[in-house]
């Protein structure tokens, strides 16, 4: 069975990510979507468990895809889940720089680990999880930025964080 891990942060999961995970989905048997706490990143509107609840409500369409909350190394639970590749997309060079570089780090850490780069879809290009959050923050419609699965999820997550 060829296993693959689709990681992030997911503050919150866009149709970028969503797509992303589609796409490896239709190339492996199985996806897992590692979903990293990441503390060093400022500004977090969700916490690990809601990102967590939202990754799951988006790909829960997606029969050969689960997710899992993991605080340590990205390498460490591709080893744990018995993967051969990470798969990451990317938007632009910066990205892939960013992306070449740790692709380096991980295979040095499990030698054999293995990490595709696939280019972001057009469409979805500019979308980051940062412009996701301003949409939020200041109740813009969602529709084209997040998973329609996961706007009502949202919007009540957020309420309760203000309320």
């Amino acid at each position: 069975m060829r296993t693959a891990i689709c990681s992030g942060s997911f503050d919150p999961i866009t149709l970028g990510h969503l797509d992303i995970i589609r796409r490896a989905a239709s190339c492996f048997d199985r996806v897992w979507v590692c979903v990293s706490p990441n503390a060093e990143k400022k500004n977090q509107m969700f916490t690990p468990e809601q990102k967590l609840q939202l990754v799951r409500a988006a790909t829960e369409d997606l029969p050969n895809v689960e997710a899992e909350l993991w605080p340590g190394l990205l390498a460490d639970f591709a080893v744990a889940h018995n993967a051969s590749a990470i798969v990451r997309g990317v938007r632009n060079v910066t990205d892939f720089d960013v992306e070449y570089q740790m692709a380096l780090i991980n295979s040095g850490i499990h030698p054999g680990l293995e990490t595709m780069l696939l280019p972001a879809s057009a469409e979805y290009q500019h979308f980051s999880s940062s412009m996701a959050r301003e949409m939020i923050r200041y109740h813009q419609p969602l529709e084209k930025y997040l998973p329609m699965s996961i706007i009502p999820l949202v919007r009540d997550m957020t309420e309760k964080k203000e309320g």
